[in-house]
């Protein structure tokens, strides 16, 4: 027997939950915990070359990839050294689940256009502050993807004597 109060969600939100469901950050979370987050995606549109953001800026926002790819890179000797490039489906910028955290790495769109999904930090910040379920499971998962790349540094560390390619360590 259906249940007539409970919540239904249509056909686009769905899509939008697949789409969540496949990044890292969101995949533990339901649709009901995901749909607190749907009136604060605003979409973004980017242009080859245009930067999303550079190292050392404030991390105000969460940024999901719709559509594009985009390099990471880290600022070295007065250049920008690769690190890896992402596409669809990737968040960047998970600092912004924590308090007063500044970019680690500078993100640029390579492809001829980027879409983005951008969710401001004071929105995240909200929903943290009235859903404890939604902010644990969220920051286990970034507990464990800063876990994977201290890992990464470790064994590329280790297997190059401390000569090593930082691109080793961002999986793409």
């Amino acid at each position: 027997m259906n249940n007539p109060f409970k919540k239904t969600f249509t056909p686009e939100q769905h899509d939008l939950f697949l789409y969540l469901s496949r990044i890292d950050l969101f995949s533990t979370l339901n649709y009901k915990q995901m749909s607190l987050f749907l009136p604060f995606m605003y979409e973004r549109k980017y242009e080859q070359d245009e930067v999303v953001f550079f190292r050392n800026d404030p991390s105000h926002a969460l940024y999901l990839i719709k559509k594009g790819e985009i390099a990471l890179t880290i600022d070295v000797n007065e250049r920008f050294e690769d690190l890896t490039k992402v596409g669809p489906g990737v968040a960047l910028g998970e600092s912004c689940l924590l308090r007063n955290t500044k970019r680690l790495l500078n993100a640029f769109v390579v492809s001829e256009k980027a879409e983005f999904y951008v969710i401001p930090q004071d929105n995240i910040f909200d929903i943290f502050e009235n859903n404890i379920k939604i902010k644990t499971r969220m920051l286990e998962v970034l507990a464990e993807v800063y876990n994977e790349y201290n890992s990464n540094v470790f064994k590329a560390y280790k297997s190059s004597m401390g000569f090593f390619n930082l691109s080793q360590v961002y999986r793409g």
